[in-house]
């Protein structure tokens, strides 16, 4: 293969991953009027359309989704022999995409973001967060974090955190004029601000448990969420009750005396926060990097694999 041809395909990958001409001639050094001839070249050669292109979007064509599945794993293969040759003389280096909850971006990876660069400053991270629990695989992403009961299947996982408390909480000042509930069941006569499940656009059905018993309510009120910031605010604002597993955004208001506890004695434990990826591709050093910074671990020995 000419080196013309291998750039050409190069950037192809390029722009199919991330959708735009913009951002693939950023991250390969071009303009994109040059990656747009590059593109054309290429099509010209294969006498074949690959790309639908509009002013706000790019997505390739049947042969161009087919072409991309075809080469997309050899330039991953080769990307990662080049960081892992990288890692082996001392360097970390790369693009490492993860999509990651809301909730794990702000306590997890937020806090640890300058750490991570001062250790690897080779590495770019690109973070997506995404509460509705895409396919990592189909996103083309290394990696994402999400709450151990919705992993994805076939692949391998790293917990980040224990097993999660779940906790109602409601303000005050609704309490007082509603009243406590003292059972689940109670739940029926409040008002509830509930979950919206992305990847069906079902309600949330609140689970709770005490001495081996067992519910499940499908909670109503006057809103319906699919981001926790959005719900806990809603709560100290008064408009009802909330259920969440986000501890650490609850635990602020509960000691400022803006959200109240309620049905302690019947929350239930969900599992923890995980990192994971495809047991169909090997982690690169960055992500194994990733991970330690995550788990607040001393760096690994160079070369060392995510497990």
């Amino acid at each position: 293969m000419r080196g013309s041809e291998f750039a050409e395909l190069k950037a192809f990958v390029a722009v199919v991953e991330r959708a735009s001409f913009a951002r693939a001639a950023e991250h390969l050094g071009l303009s994109p009027s040059a990656l747009s001839q590059t593109i054309r070249q290429l099509e010209d050669r294969l006498g074949a359309r690959l790309l639908n292109r509009t002013t706000r979007s790019v997505a390739p064509t049947a042969t161009g989704d087919q072409l991309y599945t075809r080469i997309a794993p050899l330039f991953r293969d080769m990307a990662d022999a080049v960081a892992e040759a990288s890692a082996a003389a001392g360097q970390t280096s790369g693009t490492l995409r993860i999509n990651t909850l809301a909730m794990a971006a702000r306590q997890i990876i937020a806090p640890r973001l300058g750490r991570f660069h001062r250790a690897h400053p080779d590495v770019v991270l690109d973070i997506v967060v995404d509460d509705g629990l895409s396919d990592i695989v189909a996103g083309r992403f290394d990696a994402g974090i999400r709450v151990g009961a919705r992993l994805e299947k076939d692949m391998i996982a790293v917990r980040l955190t224990p097993d999660l408390k779940m906790i109602a909480v409601a303000s005050p000042d609704y309490l007082k004029e509603r009243g406590m509930p003292r059972a689940p069941a109670d739940l029926h006569h409040h008002a509830c601000i509930n979950w919206r499940l992305q990847q069906d656009g079902s309600a949330w059905h609140w689970a709770f448990e005490k001495k081996g018993k067992r519910l499940e309510i499908a909670a109503e009120g006057p809103l319906v969420t699919n981001h926790s910031d959005i719900g806990i605010a809603a709560a100290v604002q008064g408009l009802g009750i909330s259920y969440a597993f986000d501890r650490e955004h609850v635990d602020e208001h509960l000691s400022q005396g803006r959200l109240v506890q309620v049905l302690g004695d019947w929350s239930i434990t969900r599992p923890g926060l995980f990192l994971y990826y495809s047991n169909r591709r090997h982690p690169s050093p960055a992500l194994g990097a990733f991970v330690d910074c995550l788990l607040d671990r001393e760096p690994r020995a160079e070369g060392r694999r995510a497990r």
